[in-house]
């Protein structure tokens, strides 16, 4: 089954109500650095290309980047995340400021680096090789201490709280339960991009967004189908034990999994540069639509459209609600 399609005029209704609306995201920040050049030659040293270095700029990467879309799409964001005492927290800094997302929420620690992702790419996009600064164990227990104030001090005028999960040491048991007491306590959806180890301590979460490969790891179950996309997120939703799944789907769009509707959201056909942040922005534009007064099929339709425009972007980007609004069918 398809899901219908978004009314023009709905969508301006839900977009007009995003502005200044509080959002709480919690997860691992990172940095994404690109080091651009020019490839001419292979190295006479090894049988890699050599790149003449031209420029080199940083984005906000991981939890940081849904707050960048978050953002940009008029929400009032805060940021609850890890950072060490190096020149990427500098540089993280920087972006975060530029970006006009407060650091309040943001733990250092001396201990660990800030997570940085140096990408060398060429001057046309392609990608020669990622070097990877990072802890990937879970924080220590006064460090998560200091999390969980955040987390207490910033939440409670959420109107919606969204978890970016990507393994490396913010997303413990303890952070989670704050947030779940968090979602008893004032009743903001909690929303969570998900990484399959942490399966079980997303027990209570309103949804979970999942991507094919991390369905299908979860569950055991391939999904080549519109009924397998369905029978699998009934099980991940079992699985899970959250309200609602949306398994994003690439080029086959997404699947809604939840009490109140189920079904398909065909995927937009845009040219593909770069996949890279999608994931962030689909759940920056759900969770953002959902505390705008959407349905969770609203949501799903705007995020799914956000999503179309973002991977048209080299790298991790956002997008506007004037962009998604283009984006729609106008009739």
């Amino acid at each position: 089954m398809t899901l219908p399609p978004l009314d023009m005029q709905r969508a301006r209704e839900l977009a007009g109500r995003m502005t200044g609306v509080p959002v709480l995201v919690v997860g691992d920040v990172m940095v994404d650095r690109f080091i651009v050049g020019r490839v001419s030659r292979i190295s006479p040293e090894a049988p890699v290309p050599v790149v003449r270095f031209a420029h080199e700029y940083s984005r906000l990467g991981g939890a940081a980047n849904v707050a960048h879309n978050l953002a940009t799409l008029g929400a009032r964001v805060s940021l609850v995340g890890l950072v060490g005492v190096d020149e990427a927290a500098k540089r993280f800094g920087a972006s975060l400021a530029l970006s006009k997302i407060p650091s309040l929420g943001l733990v250092e620690d001396a201990s660990r680096p800030t997570v940085e992702k140096v990408r060398v790419v060429t001057e046309r996009n392609q990608q020669v090789a990622r070097i990877d600064y990072e802890e990937d164990v879970d924080v220590s227990p006064d460090v998560e201490l200091k999390l969980v104030d955040r987390i207490e001090n910033l939440g409670a005028q959420a109107k919606v709280v969204l978890v970016s999960d990507y393994l490396k040491g913010v997303v413990t048991g303890g952070v989670m339960r704050a947030l779940l007491a968090l979602k008893s306590a004032f009743g903001a959806p909690l929303l969570i991009d998900p990484k399959i180890p942490h399966l079980e301590c997303y027990a209570g979460a309103t949804l979970v967004t999942p991507n094919n490969h991390e369905t299908e790891t979860a569950t055991g179950r391939r999904i080549r189908t519109d009924e397998e996309a369905r029978t699998a997120a009934l099980d991940f939703r079992t699985r899970a034990q959250c309200e609602a799944v949306l398994i994003t789907r690439g080029e086959h769009g997404m699947w809604l999994s939840s009490r109140e509707a189920e079904g398909a959201i065909p995927a937009v056909a845009r040219e593909v540069s770069d996949v890279t942040g999608a994931g962030d922005t689909v759940v920056a534009t759900l969770a953002l639509a959902l505390a705008a007064g959407g349905t969770l099929v609203e949501a799903a339709v705007l995020a799914n459209h956000a999503a179309g425009i973002v991977v048209g972007k080299f790298g991790p980007s956002a997008t506007t609600a004037e962009e998604i609004l283009a984006s729609l069918p106008s009739r």
